[in-house]
């Protein structure tokens, strides 16, 4: 919060484990939540049999893995989110599409129409590490039953050795979130029933098509331009051919 020039006055930091021992319970629910969670940490999960009791973990009716507790921050967000609120969490691109106890916590989201939009994000944007990571953006109150999501992976410049948002990127983003409208190759408004035919799959490229970049080739063409190479490289050697048989003759005459 220092870094990005809040006086603390306006900020209130406590130490613990969010988890299990959260603190703050005086000033939820919070009507905008902006969260980088840890990616894939261990957690107690089902090891601790009074966590699937906890009223933020309990709806999903199953707890996160112990050994990726991304969407138990997750649930713990959408527990302490206004019902007019939005909150907006950087993910770990396998909470998408990833199995087991994680596809039940998106059944969870998706089935309640809690999840807005899922943002991918370009790679090599944070420090420690260079992975491709993602926004999951999280309602209460929606006006759809419907998921956006936005191909952002390219929208990035490079400063130095790392990846960077810029203020075009940024509003670009921004335009694509509040218009949620189709565009191809870019954005795409998926309504929750195909999501659940997918097996609740939420990754965005599962959804966006990436658009094909390659060249198109012109095959006759190509086969042309091979055959006069051919032919040109049968002349070559044809011609250098004549040059040796004169060069051997006029040795054996010399001899």
């Amino acid at each position: 919060m220092f870094l990005h020039d809040i006086n603390y006055e306006q900020f209130e930091i406590a130490h613990g484990d969010t988890l299990t021992d959260p603190a703050h319970w005086d000033d939820e629910p919070f009507e905008a939540i902006v969260s980088n969670p840890p990616y894939s940490i261990k957690w107690e999960g089902d090891a601790n049999p009074l966590l699937i009791n906890d009223p933020r973990f309990a709806p999903a009716g199953v707890l996160a893995p112990k050994s990726k507790a991304d969407l138990a921050f997750t649930m713990h967000m959408l527990s302490w989110l206004a019902v007019n609120g939005t909150a907006a969490i950087v993910e770990f691109p396998g909470v998408l599409y990833r199995g087991g106890a994680e596809q039940k916590i998106r059944q969870y989201l998706i089935d309640n129409n809690y999840v807005d939009a899922v943002i991918q994000l370009p790679p090599d944007l944070f420090f420690g590490t260079t992975i491709a990571t993602c926004i999951i953006v999280l309602k209460k109150s929606k006006r759809d039953n419907a998921v956006l999501f936005i191909d952002a992976s390219k929208e990035c410049d490079r400063f130095g050795n790392k990846n960077k948002l810029t203020l075009d990127s940024q509003t670009t983003i921004l335009e694509a979130y509040t218009q949620r409208a189709n565009d191809d190759h870019i954005v795409r408004l998926v309504d929750n029933e195909d999501i659940a035919a997918n097996g609740y799959n939420i990754a965005v490229s599962s959804y966006v098509e990436a658009k094909d970049t390659r060249v198109a080739t012109d095959v006759t063409a190509l086969n042309a331009e091979i055959r006069r190479i051919v032919a040109r490289q049968q002349q070559l050697r044809e011609s250098i051919d004549r040059i040796v048989a004169d060069l051997e003759d006029n040795r054996d005459a010399a001899f």
